[in-house]
Formats: structure tokens, sequence, C-alpha cells
């Protein structure tokens, strides 16, 4: 079964949510950034859902601090 773009993007959503992370779009493009629990605030913007996904689960994978 194949996920659909918005279910791939709500959950992008709710995983960065959980990550203290704040997303924003802008048409099919997407702006990252956390600035808790970080020593320099993290912002990452024109990212694909792909790439947004990518960054988020790295993230989760290395731990709540991202490292």
């Amino acid at each position: 079964m194949q996920t659909s773009e918005s279910d791939r993007e709500r959950h992008m959503r709710d995983l960065a949510g959980k990550l203290l992370f704040e997303v924003e779009k802008r048409g099919s493009r997407f702006t990252l950034s956390r600035n808790v629990d970080v020593s320099k605030p993290i912002r990452r913007e024109n990212l694909t859902l792909d790439e947004a996904e990518e960054l988020l689960n790295t993230w989760k994978l290395r731990g709540f601090h991202g490292g």
C-alpha cells in the first residue's frame, strides 16, 4: 500500500513536533527550525518532503539532542 503525500506530510509534522522542530511550508518546500535544547539554533530551508523526513529521522536516531 502506498502512502499518500498528505499522510507523509502529516507524519513528518507529527515527528517534527515530537522533536521540537517548527515546520513552515512554502509551496512544496519546507523549512525546519529548532532552538530548544541546542547550543545554536538549527534551521534548514527549502527542503523537499523527502529531505525533511530524512533530517528528522536522522535527528530521532541520534537521540533527543540530535547528535
